[in-house]
């Protein structure tokens, strides 16, 4: 890992009291704060008030984590893909740990990676649950969608088949509905991590893409709000160490003795847009040419 040299004492009060660290103060805590509001305005945690657990439990996550995107594709493909890449990302992070220790969390780039590597980890163990509910059930259940205002909603099955969900929900035991809420939460968390991973770089962005183009998860644009809280806590946590330790920053621009520090700071602010931006093209693109293509089969 390559170190750079200290550039000035930061556990002094004069490095903390000045304009430079209120405007980059300013700079981080108000899209943070922002990104609180669009998730407890938008997320379905917040507007599951006055429903079951199992309608909570059931609106939190669906199928979608497990599910590829087009009917004929078996969920076992997409977990063979996540154990695949999961086998290639947990080597190389063992490899890096082992050589440079856990300084190596000292980088955004190491948080990333780690996240990617966490996403195919816990990705593989949904795969496994859904290939098991694919193979026990041996349908899908019906598809949930995304509303960014409403929050997740699911066509109403009818018929024979609304029938049967409802005998298999009243003869479902209670440990089988708490198994149930425990899997939704962690689908829900799994789509959570989905989009930290939008911060790829090099071999983990290969790898991602290519789950992106097999899964079925929705990417709603709020969901932005947990890029931006990743990298506000990565910030802050780079500040708390500086404080406590006069230490090399791991990036200039994060050094804010700077008096460009403020206009570095807005910078990379501002460069969540465009990375979250190409990464919902390509979500886009996918969902169009998928719908031209295959309109019978595609369900996400």
């Amino acid at each position: 890992m390559q170190q750079l040299m200290v550039t000035s004492d930061t556990t002094t009060l004069s490095y903390w009291l000045n304009w430079r660290v209120l405007l980059c103060a300013i700079w981080v805590f108000t899209p943070m704060v922002v990104a609180f509001f669009l998730i407890r305005k938008y997320e379905c945690l917040g507007s599951c008030k006055g429903k079951t657990q199992q309608e909570v439990a059931h609106s939190l996550c669906g199928n979608q984590p497990w599910r590829s995107c087009l009917n004929q594709i078996h969920p076992i493909w997409l977990l063979a893909y996540r154990l695949l890449s999961f086998s290639l990302l947990l080597p190389i992070l063992i490899a890096k740990v082992s050589r440079n220790g856990f300084v190596m969390f000292y980088y955004y780039t190491q948080w990333t990676f780690t996240s990617v590597t966490i996403y195919f980890g816990f990705g593989s163990l949904l795969s496994i649950y859904g290939c098991y509910l694919y193979h026990k059930t041996g349908f899908y259940e019906p598809h949930v969608g995304r509303d960014t205002e409403q929050g997740y909603y699911m066509p109403l099955p009818h018929g024979d088949r609304a029938n049967e969900l409802e005998k298999r929900k009243s003869s479902e035991p209670p440990e089988e509905i708490h198994s149930s809420q425990a899997a939704s939460i962690c689908c829900y968390l799994f789509q959570v991590i989905f989009q930290l991973t939008v911060n790829m770089h090099t071999l983990n962005a290969v790898l991602l893409l290519g789950d992106t183009a097999l899964n079925c998860l929705p990417f709603p644009w709020f969901r932005v709000s947990y890029f931006i809280l990743w990298t506000g806590f990565f910030v802050i946590f780079q500040w708390i160490v500086h404080a406590c330790v006069s230490i090399w920053w791991p990036y200039p621009f994060l050094d804010l003795s700077s008096s460009y520090a403020p206009l570095w700071y807005l910078l990379v602010a501002m460069m969540h847009i465009p990375s979250y931006g190409l990464f919902m093209l390509f979500i886009k693109i996918k969902h169009n040419l998928l719908t031209k293509w295959f309109p019978q089969s595609y369900s996400c």
